[in-house]
């Protein structure tokens, strides 16, 4: 499955499911084929996925340790919540500005 998510505000934007479900997980967002994203929540959704970002790179500062008793896997991977967001940020920011709705599956 993907998520292919939409707005009146940009392009498409296309996420496979485990990017997408993290991603919607990070906003309080459950995954699921349709959805909708409110203008009025997207400051709340911006600032979400701005602090999973920044609670990821204070773990990549710690030596990729998390609560102490284990590694940080997606460190390893080299591609993180940071680089799989940034499109998703860029889109919530552009919509917010034109106070448009990102939706999903419709």
């Amino acid at each position: 499955m993907i998520y292919k998510f939409k707005s009146k505000a940009d392009g498409d934007l296309i996420m496979t499911k485990p990017v997408g479900d993290q991603v919607l997980q990070a906003i309080g967002k459950s995954p699921a084929a349709q959805g909708i994203i409110e203008a009025s929540a997207l400051p709340a959704a911006i600032a979400a996925i701005e602090a999973a970002v920044a609670a990821e790179e204070d773990v990549h500062k710690h030596g990729g340790k998390t609560t102490g008793d284990g590694d940080d896997t997606s460190h390893a991977r080299g591609v993180g919540f940071k680089q799989h967001a940034w499109p998703m940020l860029q889109m919530m920011k552009r919509a917010r500005a034109e106070d448009a709705d990102i939706v999903w599956g419709v």
